[in-house]
């Protein structure tokens, strides 16, 4: 961009830019947080260590109540480019936005933008394998429990009585197999 377009770029176009930079800035350090935490229950599962598993359950639900916060200010942020580029918030994108910015602050928003889906497609792969593992071994303890009712009893029904029968248990179809050496 030269120098007289540079010039005659209004104000609130270069405030708004840096806005938009220090949000991209925010949500990659949430992010990164929260991946944080997910590895570390990974291992937690892994290790069968429940108390360090329910800890980092709820730093988990800390960070996803910072990034809840930061969506909305997303949502606020997308109305204000919106408006200024006169579009609708869904329609604003990466490169609309490059024409508030300057040429070094769009690389860098696009370099910021790709780590960030980068770093969310990890954590959500990393999540729902963290899922998995505790549903491996929640049916795991279902199955020695339903083992070890030698009466047949089912257990407790939710009312706290004696519940007869066989009870359905989730994932009774479940095959495990543990490979390690």
């Amino acid at each position: 961009m030269s120098a007289t377009a540079l010039a005659r770029r209004p104000a609130g176009d270069e405030a708004l830019a840096v806005e938009v930079l220090a949000h991209l800035d925010e949500q990659l350090a949430c992010t990164r947080g929260m991946l944080a935490v997910v590895l570390e229950q990974g291992v937690a599962i892994r290790a069968r260590d429940v108390k360090a598993v329910v800890r980092l359950a709820g730093l988990l639900r800390g960070e996803m109540v910072r990034r809840e916060l930061l969506d909305e200010r997303r949502s606020a942020l997308l109305a204000q480019c919106g408006a200024r580029l006169a579009v609708e918030p869904e329609q604003v994108t990466l490169t609309a936005l490059g024409v508030l910015m300057t040429p070094a602050q769009s690389e860098l928003a696009a370099t910021r933008s790709s780590e960030l889906r980068g770093l969310l497609a990890e954590l959500a792969r990393e999540h729902a394998c963290n899922r998995a593992l505790m549903q491996l071994e929640l049916g795991f303890l279902d199955h020695l429990m339903g083992m070890l009712a030698l009466d047949g009893s089912g257990g407790y029904d939710p009312r706290g009585t004696a519940a007869g029968g066989e009870r359905p248990r989730p994932g009774a179809g479940l095959h495990v197999l543990d490979l390690r050496a």
